[in-house]
């Protein structure tokens, strides 16, 4: 073995259809992460070089782009948007390493949280970085049960594995939490193919919710905020993602106050700790950096090179397991059982910028993430139903 590896990640992420801003995003994001992680010789004269494959955001497509990029040598792949894309490849990647040995390959996700991928479907060569939506919704469901005020609550989703689960756990959980609570709608639509969410927003005011869950992303978010925006809608959402690319400049200043979403960082923290990288994102992209599952999984791929004194998939793999170590949220655990990250967790309101608690806006908008609570990763934890089988065991 040569004595400096390029270390080549496939990102399989969608670069065309609804969901291609998104993608681009996040692949800048890696660039960016690369490039600091190599310029400061996080995994000592090894490298990392992040290589777009476009999967449309589609299971099958993921599974084509996985095919190019291993008949390419990739040994590892990164893929954030659709937990069934991430479903998919959990299985290709188990069946590909089961017949290659020697062949392995890892998959690094940023983004896809459907619970299975780290409880019943969970796998040794499967690594999630981004907090699943039981662990979101449970910290989303213990905030909002403290407003009194949250009588109504209308769900409404993308009609696949992660939106069916935000819809269910977000009705198991506030039954919970508040059983006082209506829910008035729960509606799923079909992924990227709605244009005009007008009739669901019509059915939102009608209902007469005052407050609106979501895990919608992408465009059909967008859209969906739009559609509440004209039809007048004054319930708050609390979202996943409203945070990602083109959901600010769709809420501007109607969403102030209004619009929540939970995640695992924001950059106006406690600390502002991430401010360098969001402003180096902004110089070279014109872009906001909120992928910062990027950073943790970059922190962490570097950490388990450089101390398994090899690029080889197989020895990362083991290293990445219980590791710890400081990303822009805190410290962060990468728990052997299951493969999950354990991680804080963010509630923050879409607020005006004010150069105290809320100095970064996003996407020009004079508007920003304003944080509410942190959530302890003690306390935003979930025990996992994983039995692993691992390589050798």
């Amino acid at each position: 073995m040569a004595m400096a590896d390029t270390v080549r990640i496939a990102v399989i992420d969608p670069l065309s259809g609804p969901f291609a801003a998104l993608g681009e995003n996040q692949l800048h994001s890696w660039e960016m992460m690369a490039d600091i992680a190599n310029k400061g010789k996080w995994a000592g004269e090894h490298t990392l070089e992040f290589v777009a494959f476009d999967n449309k955001a589609s299971p099958q497509e993921s599974l084509n782009q996985l095919k190019r990029a291993i008949d390419q040598g990739f040994r590892y792949v990164a893929q954030a948007n659709g937990s069934g894309a991430a479903l998919a490849l959990v299985d290709a990647i188990n069946k590909h390493n089961e017949r290659n040995p020697g062949k392995e390959v890892v998959y690094i996700n940023h983004g896809a949280v459907d619970p299975d991928l780290t409880n019943s479907k969970c796998s040794f060569w499967h690594f999630s970085f981004d907090s699943n939506s039981d662990m979101k919704m449970q910290a989303l469901v213990n905030y909002m049960s403290e407003d009194k005020k949250i009588k109504k609550v209308y769900i409404i989703g993308q009609d696949y594995a992660f939106g069916r689960s935000v819809s269910r756990t977000a009705k198991e959980y506030l039954g919970k939490k508040r059983p006082d609570v209506q829910i008035v709608g729960d509606d799923l639509h079909p992924i990227g193919q709605v244009k005009d969410f007008a009739p669901y927003a019509a059915k939102i005011k009608a209902s007469g919710a005052d407050t609106v869950i979501t895990g919608n992303w992408g465009a059909d978010l967008t859209l969906l905020i739009k559609a509440a925006k004209d039809a007048g809608i004054t319930a708050n959402f609390y979202t996943y993602y409203a945070g990602l690319k083109g959901a600010p400049t769709a809420m501007g200043s109607s969403g102030e106050g209004k619009v929540k979403y939970v995640g695992v960082w924001n950059v106006n923290n406690e600390s502002y700790a991430g401010k360098e990288i969001v402003e180096a994102f902004k110089a070279k992209y014109n872009d906001d950096y909120t992928w910062m599952m990027t950073h943790s999984a970059v922190t962490m791929l570097t950490k388990a090179i450089k101390e398994a004194k090899s690029t080889d998939p197989v020895k990362v793999a083991f290293k990445l397991e219980g590791m710890k170590v400081k990303s822009l949220n805190g410290d962060v655990m990468m728990r052997a059982a299951d493969h999950q990250l354990q991680q804080p967790l963010y509630i923050a309101t879409w607020s005006k910028v004010n150069g105290k608690d809320v100095k970064f806006d996003q996407e020009g908008t004079g508007y920003g993430w304003k944080t509410d609570r942190k959530i302890a990763s003690d306390i935003a934890t979930q025990p996992t139903t994983c039995q692993m089988k691992r390589p050798g065991a």
